[in-house]
């Protein structure tokens, strides 16, 4: 009995030490493995951390995944790397920072985005369930002694473009701008869109609140969400007193909703971000 009580809370100390937050991997090294608290701090987000060489303190850059359209891929996805567009931020003095947010991959815990069904949903809810797990990770980000506390950029494709969206009617702390690669949610569904006039009404919701710059940017052949539908969200947007400048770029690849995550989209979106880049300073 005795042993087996050992046994037992060595196994509780490993686990606990293996779920504290912080630097878990990679220290010294330009890619670490890290792990950051959630709002309630009951989750910690499994995340990878891509560091620029050089000392003292720089920007700070987190990009945030999509979802994946079957929900039973969601607990089996990886921590993101976003290779093009996580080394095109190192390269200019960036932090990047990946979150996997709440019930994807190794983070765990319950599924925080449920938008609801498609006949009722709740674009609204579920984007800032997203953008609470990226306002958490910036938080604790700008504590760290290696990074700029009021200088980062918040990136995301599709949800996580959604989560930014919808981060941007909060005003966050610390952030000077945001990209959103083909934001919205209830995409690639039989007929198109779950909902698009939800969508849009959601679109003009978080405009109403949000005070900091945004990069909208969409293919022409992007399947989840249509060029007519992305220009209403986009008008909904700052009809209401948002400030996103919309960037709509020809087809790519078979697929537009992968141009963010695609090595080869970075020619496309470069000069895009690099002209945003300039109006955040």
């Amino acid at each position: 009995m005795f042993l087996r009580t050992l046994l037992f809370v060595a196994c509780l100390s490993g686990s606990a030490f293996a779920q504290s937050p912080g630097l878990q991997s990679g220290e010294g090294k330009r890619e670490q493995e890290w792990r950051i608290p959630t709002a309630s701090g009951a989750v910690l987000m499994d995340s990878t951390v891509f560091r620029p060489s050089g000392g003292g303190k720089h920007p700070l850059v987190v990009i945030n995944h999509g979802s994946p359209p079957d929900e039973n891929d969601r607990p089996n996805m990886k921590r993101p790397r976003y290779g093009a567009l996580s080394s095109f931020f190192v390269d200019r003095g960036y932090v990047v920072v990946l979150p996997l947010r709440r019930g994807y991959g190794a983070t765990g815990g319950g599924w925080a985005e449920e938008y609801g069904s498609c006949t009722h949903p709740d674009f609204v809810r579920g984007g800032l369930a997203t953008a609470s797990d990226i306002e958490a990770t910036i938080n604790y980000m700008r504590q760290q002694p290696f990074i700029l506390p009021d200088h980062a950029i918040v990136i995301g494709q599709s949800a996580g473009a959604w989560g930014t969206v919808a981060l941007s009617s909060l005003d966050p702390a610390g952030v000077a701008g945001m990209i959103a690669f083909a934001p919205g949610r209830g995409g690639h569904q039989p007929g198109g869109n779950c909902d698009p006039r939800a969508l849009v009404k959601a679109a003009g919701q978080y405009g109403s609140t949000a005070r900091g710059p945004l990069l909208w940017i969409n293919a022409a052949n992007d399947t989840y969400f249509e060029p007519k539908l992305v220009e209403r969200m986009v008008t909904a947007y700052n009809d209401a007193g948002g400030k996103a400048t919309h960037r709509a770029v020809g087809p790519f690849g078979k697929e537009g909703h992968s141009l963010a995550s695609a090595q080869s989209g970075a020619p496309i979106w470069q000069p895009l971000i690099d002209d945003f880049l300039k109006t955040t300073k």
